[in-house]
């Protein structure tokens, strides 16, 4: 009857050890890539890009066809399925300005904020 005790907490106790490996293990995919986007300029944002660091070119607007008002804010999902955390940003206002911003770690922020 001992025996059944002892082998019986040994596989709990092994068992709270994988679990707990596992959580510790989880892979920067599944790292958190939602940033708010937050324009703390005067001027409305009317594109915004944000492209993996190690490509040399921009992916689509991801605005599309809305923009981003003077003092508003969006929540982005910047997940291009790499895997990567670090992007580059790229805000067009309407005045014609662009801020470019490179190598921002979208894993490790939750907010990024635009100002003059």
């Amino acid at each position: 009857m001992t025996f059944s005790k002892t082998a019986a907490r040994c596989a709990a106790a092994l068992g709270a050890v994988l679990a707990l490996s596992s959580i510790a293990a989880i892979p920067a995919q599944a790292e958190d890539r939602r940033v708010r986007i937050i324009n703390g300029t005067r001027h409305t944002m009317v594109r915004f890009y944000a492209s993996n660091s190690s490509r040399t070119t921009w992916e689509e607007d991801i605005l599309g066809q809305r923009v981003l008002p003077a003092g508003q804010s969006v929540m982005i999902n910047i997940d291009d399925g790499s895997g990567a955390c670090l992007f580059d940003f790229k805000a067009v206002f309407d005045d014609g300005d662009e801020l470019t911003r490179s190598q921002i770690n979208v894993c490790q922020i939750s907010e990024y904020r635009y100002t003059e």
